[in-house]
């Protein structure tokens, strides 16, 4: 199969992703300062789930640029991806409003988790299925940026569970510029 069409449905499931993350932000009461800093953490939350689907599609629109052509492996693992993600506008709004309790932090970081290990397997389903492409071979000759995440997530479980468990979702914002530093040293 070729790429294009698949990667315009990744585009859409993304953009509705983010449509009803935006829809999920309340208003302020009024139009006072003091109104605006209550709902902080909504806007902190939104602030980073925007990010984390940003940077989904970045890596999956700048990986698929050199991609020829899929098999229905890697289609049915990035519908996989797909749904995780599409958890994200519920867990967006139930860390907002339990900020200080491990479990939706736990949930969302759990979300970015599998996220991951997903695409970890979307990196090896697409070797397999375009064998011919050396460019996408290089390119996922090891998941060193996915597995950064792993290790930073894991970090923020530990804090999280044991001082502060804000520290899971601020260990996915944290993994983000690392996967990029790390995936842009790897081609260096």
């Amino acid at each position: 199969m070729e790429t294009e069409r698949f990667e315009a449905l990744i585009d859409a499931v993304l953009a509705i992703i983010l449509t009803i993350i935006v829809l999920e932000i309340p208003m302020a009461s009024n139009g006072s300062w003091e109104a605006l800093f209550e709902i902080r953490l909504e806007f902190i939350i939104y602030a980073l789930s925007f990010l984390v689907i940003f940077n989904f599609w970045n890596y999956n629109n700048n990986l698929f640029s050199i991609v020829n052509k899929v098999n229905h492996k890697v289609i049915w693992l990035m519908g996989l991806a797909l749904f995780l993600m599409s958890f994200l506008p519920y867990l967006t709004t139930f860390v907002a409003e339990n900020f200080d309790s491990f479990i939706p932090h736990a949930l969302y970081g759990l979300d970015f988790l599998a996220t991951a290990l997903v695409s970890i397997s979307i990196a090896n389903a697409l070797k397999k299925s375009d064998k011919g492409n050396i460019a996408l071979q290089v390119l996922l000759r090891n998941h060193y940026p996915l597995y950064s995440t792993i290790i930073c997530m894991v970090i923020g479980y530990i804090i999280g569970f044991f001082i502060y468990p804000p520290a899971i979702t601020i260990c996915c914002l944290i993994s983000i510029p690392v996967l990029w530093y790390i995936s842009r040293c790897q081609f260096m």
